[in-house]
């Protein structure tokens, strides 16, 4: 599996860009505002142009534009300046603007990077956003961070498997169910792998530090980033046996050579792993599925990721809108992020583009118009939520780590390191960041 729901590669320089916003604005009010005083609520006739940033496939940038539309309508005096891209652009790019205090007023957050940024103090607390009749307080609590609201939930996701089912289907293969176990899933590979053509593949290799960690989590060992970042534990039996059963694999061609997975990218017509016909399986969330079923239509189911004794995946919200604290219009970024999530029309218009709404009466008057791809993405929540274990991004100081461990576990991919060497790496750097992280 190449990437994960927080699936993205952070940058090195994230957290060194990250650390200059600490003696820049401190959430002050950035720049003149054209509408002093504005509520964004459509009170002011000030004009005011929101500056508004998101990431995705084109299906949700069109729907992102849409609601915009949508708000101006009803808000005439409020306008936007939108920027969009795919994940990895997005991420490479928002470090920048960090470092700059240039971030725009409204910007997209998520779950694996919201900590990070927010420590840093480039978001402004939204704890102020009255949520109380749309959002469970449990969940809203659930999702602080030093007792406050630096984003907020805009649907619920969760992490699942989608799978070729017309293909698996086609060459005789039992489908992956519902609850499979990790010794299931390795089984799956091996036996599907004898029924594949060659060049096709039933599981793609992985090289990502969160996928790991659901199994050792799904195995009782904890998480492992623990204490905000101040303990590592990385369970040496599990590392061993998980990535000695991918060595095995590659030597038998159950997974694709290190090369093309190397080459891979979700979503792309040519290069995501199973659109491209070489996977037969790859991870997927609730916001993502529905574009991998649009360059499938008809052709794929899903799954929840493979369970342990304490369970499998996670579900939670992941996907938030924040307002930084560089924003020019701070009070109408925050009444167009209630609007976005409280409102039907609103709803109706971006749909399941993020995720299943996070507020029931709107996904309520979606659901009889919902189309087949978009019901898969429900379909994963459901299957996803009952063994669910907690979403667990890497902590505040930890991005350095995180794309080091991903070179290193490449480096194994490609026969030039050890599973021993790289563990060894692993838990040296690991351990040091959370030394250095315990004495601040």
């Amino acid at each position: 599996m190449k990437r994960s729901v927080y699936n993205g590669l952070a940058l090195l320089s994230l957290a060194a860009m990250l650390a200059l916003t600490a003696c820049g604005s401190g959430g002050a009010n950035n720049g003149e505002s054209t509408a002093p005083n504005n509520s964004g609520n459509g009170d002011s006739k000030a004009p005011v142009k929101l500056k508004i940033m998101w990431q995705g496939a084109d299906i949700r940038h069109q729907a992102m534009l849409k609601t915009q539309e949508v708000y101006t309508k009803e808000n005439p005096s409020v306008t936007f300046s939108p920027e969009y891209m795919a994940w990895d652009d997005y991420w490479k790019k928002l470090p920048t603007l960090a470092a700059s205090h240039s971030l725009p007023d409204v910007l997209h957050m998520d779950g694996a990077y919201i900590q990070e940024y927010a420590t840093r103090g480039t978001l402004e607390d939204l704890s102020d956003i009255d949520l109380s009749s749309v959002i469970d307080e449990k969940t809203l609590e659930n999702l602080k961070i030093g007792g406050k609201l630096y984003g907020i939930p805009i649907s619920r996701n969760a992490q699942g498997m989608a799978f070729n089912k017309e293909a698996l289907e086609a060459a005789g293969i039992e489908l992956p169910k519902k609850d499979w176990t990790w010794d299931e899933y390795f089984d799956f590979a091996r036996n599907a792998r004898a029924k594949l053509p060659d060049g096709v593949y039933p599981i793609s290799d992985t090289d990502t530090w969160d996928f790991y960690q659901y199994y050792q989590m799904s195995y009782g060992k904890g998480r492992i980033i623990q204490e905000d970042g101040k303990k590592f534990n990385l369970d040496k039996d599990l590392f061993m046996k998980f990535y000695g059963i991918h060595a095995e694999f590659r030597d038998k061609k159950i997974v694709p050579p290190a090369d093309m997975v190397s080459a891979f990218k979700e979503n792309d017509p040519q290069a995501d792993p199973m659109a491209s016909g070489k996977v037969m399986t790859r991870g997927a969330t609730v916001g993502s599925v529905g574009a991998l079923e649009q360059l499938m239509p008809g052709k794929i189911d899903v799954v929840n990721l493979p369970v342990g004794p304490e369970g499998g995946g996670w579900a939670q919200p992941t996907i938030f809108l924040s307002v930084s604290t560089d924003a020019k219009h701070k009070d109408a970024a925050k009444a167009f992020i209630k609007w976005f999530v409280t409102d039907k029309a609103a709803g109706e218009t971006y749909g399941t583009n993020f995720g299943i709404p996070i507020y029931d009466e709107i996904y309520t008057a979606l659901e009889p118009t919902l189309a087949p791809k978009e019901k898969l993405g429900k379909k994963l929540y459901d299957t996803a939520i009952d063994k669910a274990m907690p979403f667990s991004p890497a902590a505040a100081g930890w991005t350095e780590w995180v794309d080091n461990y991903k070179k290193t576990m490449d480096s194994v991919m490609f026969g030039q390191k050890s599973i021993e060497d790289a563990y060894n790496e692993i838990s040296k750097s690991g351990n040091a960041i959370a030394e250095k992280q315990s004495a601040k």
